[in-house]
């Protein structure tokens, strides 16, 4: 453990050393000859003060100074400030029984109290940084510069002032500063801390590059194809640094919790003192029962543990390259129940390829319209043909893009139509339907049908194992696409979907999910995975957007709530996995702390308990909870 500990950590760890070193050998020598009885006379008790108090502001000198501070800027109640008017009182009503010659009891309390709330500190210190850990491998993707072409040259300078379209020089050992396209040389990469992916992925000329990953052994010029605020380390950043600002409703309920009990405790003290020492005259007792219930009173366990539990569910999901934007979006996972898959680049890999085109005979004229028409499309079906083709594809036409039907293209009179059913249908051409399971497209020119191509596309490997896994969980999945029917089926029949929708435009998409959000019951939690930019609005518009972040737009992650970096639809039920993990342990925690300080408390109120007992009910439950949430931070298997 010492050897992942920081500078300050082991401070701390000396300093509890020593200070318990000097506690042991003090108070096993007031056990033995009381030091209260070293000297005679009403000032006896100076002795043991002395030697307690050098222990105490050892071990709690930062204590006394952060509730000090805390009062000054108008933060009163909180730990620090119960743990000093309980040690403090402690020490006052030591001196008091010394001084009135009563047995002299509560210096050495005072000092456990202290001794062990900061061994309950370093806990909680140690867990975080050991969840904090995944989190910060994220965070050191940013890069801290560029090596840009300008001029013949190459110079360092800042990210941010890099321009799409020059070339940045990537030198072994180089953290990839922004996204682009390599234009020179072959390379490994690593990209553990985007995507969790141990193996290094090779690249070369023309392969696309994503900043944050690391050239592991050649030097690599690339084309800046996006601009620093705009590259997929940046919008990484943002989101892990926005993460910790999206609170679940067991956090907002804890900081809640803790600003009303901490005041209301406070006051049941002083009047468990007040009262029964008017009534009793017996104040020494009263006062000590009353410092008992101050100690165990103390909200640590609930303030640090609920906290640290959902940061290491955070952190822990991060390490297998899911990237969950808040607690809140980890607690609500835990209740997902209904899964809603866009089918292409998510269930199936979009490699689009051209699997047939009829007639045969006039496979070259019907691949050479068909290339026309689609060579300024982005989309892969439209590169898949581009690339069959594979020849000089003509240009001069103007292109024009029909939602959910196609694209037409003219030039002087002539046009060409390439699309669906319904834009053959709506130009009145006479077609003739293919058949087979893939996407067809039908190709016309001037008002005559010329020919079809049939687009296949292959189902990912993991689709099959995460939708068993997620149907096992009791879990709904569904499937929206834009194919027809038949290869929705095929698809749906293949990896075990509980439902389908076919043949859906871009906004039929969203249609669908508010009627299946209006439809589900009150506590159903309905998750839309997608990965393209006409996604964007049904991500918005779910109780938990899921992207695909690797191949997914950046419209996609922006709109998501979880981000899967590694492409790996594996990542969904894992991360369902430590969210339930993540919300049994938060669960535990409460229960388990709550349970165990009202005892105390009552324990405490009666004087059946001592301050020792208060010590455990304070810090040894606290340190209890934060080694109980560090599991969640453990190992999964994916």
């Amino acid at each position: 453990m010492k050897s992942s500990l920081s500078k300050k950590q082991k401070k701390t760890l000396i300093r509890i050393l020593v200070a318990l070193a000097m506690f042991a050998a003090v108070f096993i020598t007031d056990k033995i000859i009381v030091l209260g009885d070293v000297f005679e006379g009403p000032a006896a008790w100076v002795f043991p003060f002395c030697l307690y108090l050098v222990v105490y502001l050892l071990i709690g000198y930062d204590v006394l100074w952060r509730a000090i501070r805390n009062i000054a800027h108008g933060q009163i109640f909180d730990e620090n400030f119960l743990m000093c008017v309980a040690t403090l009182g402690a020490f006052a009503l030591a001196i008091y029984r010394g001084a009135t010659g009563q047995e002299i009891e509560g210096f050495d309390e005072a000092c456990a109290v202290l001794l062990f709330y900061q061994v309950g500190e370093f806990f909680q210190s140690y867990a975080t940084g050991k969840s904090r850990k995944s989190i910060a491998g994220l965070m050191d993707i940013r890069p801290d510069y560029a090596n840009v072409k300008r001029n013949g040259t190459v110079g360092r300078v800042d990210p941010s002032d890099v321009r799409v379209g020059e070339i940045i020089v990537i030198n072994p050992g180089e953290k990839v500063p922004l996204d682009g396209v390599i234009v020179s040389g072959m390379s490994a990469l690593d990209t553990k801390a985007l995507t969790g992916e141990s193996l290094p992925r090779d690249v070369g000329t023309g392969s696309e590059i994503i900043s944050g990953s690391v050239n592991l052994t050649s030097q690599l010029e690339v084309r800046v194809s996006k601009e620093f605020y705009d590259s997929t380390v940046s919008k990484i950043l943002e989101l892990v640094e926005n993460a910790s600002e999206q609170k679940s409703k067991a956090e907002n309920f804890i900081t809640k919790f803790a600003k009303y009990y901490t005041p209301i405790v406070v006051i049941v003290a002083v009047l468990l003192a007040v009262i029964p020492g008017l009534i009793t005259t017996d104040w020494s007792t009263w006062l000590y029962r009353a410092l008992s219930f101050l100690v165990v009173s103390c909200p640590c366990a609930l303030v640090i543990s609920i906290p640290l539990s959902f940061f290491a569910g955070l952190g822990a999901a991060s390490r297998y390259g899911i990237l969950i934007k808040g607690s809140n979006y980890l607690e609500k996972f835990n209740q997902a129940n209904i899964f809603v898959f866009d089918k292409t680049g998510t269930l199936t890999k979009g490699n689009f390829a051209v699997a047939a085109v009829t007639p045969a005979e006039q496979r070259e004229e019907i691949l050479r319209l068909a290339a026309i028409a689609e060579q300024n499309s982005s989309h892969p079906i439209a590169k898949s043909i581009v690339a069959c083709y594979a020849k000089p594809v003509e240009s001069g036409y103007t292109l024009t893009d029909i939602a959910g039907e196609g694209i037409s293209a003219k030039r002087e009179g002539d046009v060409i139509l390439c699309g669906n059913e319904k834009l053959m249908a709506e130009n009145h051409i006479d077609f003739v339907r293919a058949h087979g399971l893939g996407t067809v497209v039908y190709v016309a020119r001037n008002g005559r049908f010329v020919g079809a191509i049939l687009i296949a596309d292959e189902i990912k490997p993991e689709s099959g194992e995460v939708i068993g896994a997620l149907n096992a969980m009791n879990c709904q999945t569904v499937m929206l696409t834009g194919d027809n029917k038949a290869i929705a089926e095929n698809v749906a029949q293949n990896i075990g979907l509980t439902g389908y929708k076919a043949s859906l435009l871009p906004q039929n998409k969203v249609e669908e999910v508010e009627k299946m959000l209006s439809e589900k019951k009150k506590n159903d939690v309905l998750c839309f995975v997608g990965d393209g930019i006409n996604d964007a609005p049904v991500l918005m518009r779910s109780d938990i957007g899921i992207a695909m972040g690797g191949v997914g737009s950046d419209a996609a992650i922006e709109a998501s709530d979880i981000v899967l970096m590694k492409d790996d639809l594996k990542g969904i039920p894992l991360a369902k996995r430590i969210a339930r993990k993540t919300m049994s342990i938060v669960f535990q925690n409460i229960v388990f702390s709550l349970v165990i300080k009202i005892a105390i408390l009552v324990l405490s109120a009666f004087g059946i308990t001592n301050m020792w007992v208060a010590v455990f009910g304070d810090v040894g439950v606290a340190v209890l909870a934060i080694l109980n949430a560090m599991r969640v931070n453990s190992k999964y298997k994916k």
